[in-house]
């Protein structure tokens, strides 16, 4: 074990908080809530963003404007000028929450404590962007958040604390990442607690044991309507809201959203609509069948199938993906 890692922190650590999405918002806010010294809020520059490519400010940025705390966003987080920003805080911890760069040793080494890092997985299962996505996709019953000192690697670093959370029948990854986001303030709180009180001690990660969550692009998100029921329906989940589960039909590309499985064992045609039953539309597929409750047609909003089916009549017996 090395020295940070049997070094307690001091309990109101000065603290950089560095993150981007709406995810890690409640974090940063816990930590104010909590009367923690917060001494910057680092996120990543504003981008373009949504279909008019306007230019926008990062969740993160703007909790931290509204919280009055000093708002910084280097192109590079690693970079030895920025590394000399930090430095000059003298900082006790860094607190990353879905950043979304990997961190180098130029600035891991900076904090006298170290770099502690809330991933949304019960790691080594699922390093990487989008672990919630591909527990989601891999009809996983649980998840939950890990706390790790950051090292290198990506999500490598030795684990301090974790909770699980169980995965609700039919959850999207939208609805999930919700919970967990919720949840990962509270978390972060505990595990500072913690390590104030010398009550946690790290251990390594299985490597041997580790599985990755690599980005989700829009490629991945095709319907295929050979695949049971059970598959179709996480694909469609995993991807709710965000890119959005798609299939063809009449040369437009339609995304599905809100999936269940309302039968497991049905062989039939695969992409044929059964029909409309309870508010859903009913999908046949390799073997069972889905129902949707949500869609989309390019340039318009997503719609519950009452209100799609209006303007966009799927009649029973309708192929989809062709």
């Amino acid at each position: 074990m090395d020295e940070l890692a049997q070094k307690k922190i001091p309990e109101r650590p000065k603290i950089v908080f560095m993150g981007t999405p709406e995810f890690a918002v409640p974090a940063l806010k816990a930590l104010l809530e909590n009367g923690h010294d917060v001494l910057a809020a680092v996120t990543q520059p504003d981008r373009p963003r949504g279909r008019g490519k306007k230019i926008a400010q990062s969740p993160v940025k703007q909790a931290a404007m509204a919280c009055g705390l000093e708002v910084l966003q280097p192109e590079n987080a690693s970079a030895r000028q920025f590394c000399e920003i930090i430095r000059d805080k003298a900082p006790d911890l860094l607190v990353v929450v879905a950043f979304g760069q990997i961190l180098k040793k130029e600035i891991l080494g900076i904090p006298s404590w170290g770099v502690l890092n809330i991933h949304a997985s019960l790691l080594p299962q699922y390093r990487g962007a989008a672990p919630i996505q591909w527990a989601i996709l891999n009809s996983e019953a649980r998840t939950g958040l890990t706390a790790m000192r950051m090292d290198e690697g990506l999500d490598s670093g030795p684990i301090l604390l974790q909770q699980e959370m169980s995965i609700l029948p039919d959850e999207t990854a939208g609805q999930l990442h919700d919970r967990l986001s919720a949840l990962a303030g509270v978390f972060l709180i505990r595990t500072l607690e913690g390590l104030a009180e010398n009550r946690l001690r790290e251990r390594p990660q299985d490597q041997n044991a580790s599985t990755y969550a690599p980005k989700i692009d829009r490629g991945m998100s095709q319907i295929k309507w050979d695949k049971p029921a059970e598959t179709v329906s996480s694909l469609i989940r995993a991807f709710d809201p965000w890119p959005g589960a798609f299939t063809k039909l009449r040369g437009k590309d339609i995304k599905l959203f809100s999936s269940r499985v309302v039968d497991e064992e049905r062989i039939g045609l695969p992409g044929k609509v059964k029909g409309h039953e309870e508010g859903g539309l009913e999908v046949e597929t390799g073997k069972g069948i889905v129902q949707i409750r949500e869609l989309q047609i390019p340039g318009r909003k997503r719609l519950p199938v009452k209100d799609f089916l209006r303007g966009f009549p799927l009649d029973k017996g309708t192929l989809l993906g062709s």
